[in-house]
């Protein structure tokens, strides 16, 4: 639910076009959007390890031509070899502390419902 002033509006109803707010961080569009990110991290990186998103720390939401997610996520290396594919959703993180790797990552995921098309042109994780 997004909080403006005392008023509280529906998720992307009456939210202006262009204007990025704050969106919560457990709502599962944002998590959606989160995972895309983790998973084209994943693509570009070299690591042995597939790595999976353990906290969303902020998130805001833009509607242009579809939905914009603007997330800041931490990510951690997960116990899941990267060409085993396994669901992401069955990698428990890292116990081992000499293979334990957090990253702090910036994505940006833009997801047009009606075409079913995901395009993410901004993953930086440090």
């Amino acid at each position: 639910c997004v909080v403006s002033g005392t008023h509280v509006t529906p998720p992307h109803s009456t939210i202006r076009p262009g204007v990025p707010v704050p969106v919560n961080t457990n709502n599962p569009e944002v998590r959606k959007a989160a995972r895309f990110g983790v998973y084209r991290y994943n693509n570009s990186s070299n690591d042995l390890f597939l790595f999976k998103e353990s906290q969303i720390k902020k998130a805001m939401v833009q509607i242009v031509r579809g939905l914009k997610y603007m997330l800041h996520v931490e990510i951690k290396r997960t116990v899941c070899e990267k060409r085993d594919h396994p669901s992401l959703d069955s990698c428990h993180f890292q116990r081992e502390k000499n293979l334990q790797r957090t990253l702090r990552c910036y994505f940006e995921v833009w997801i047009t419902p009606w075409t079913h098309r995901v395009h993410i042109p901004v993953a930086h994780c440090h």
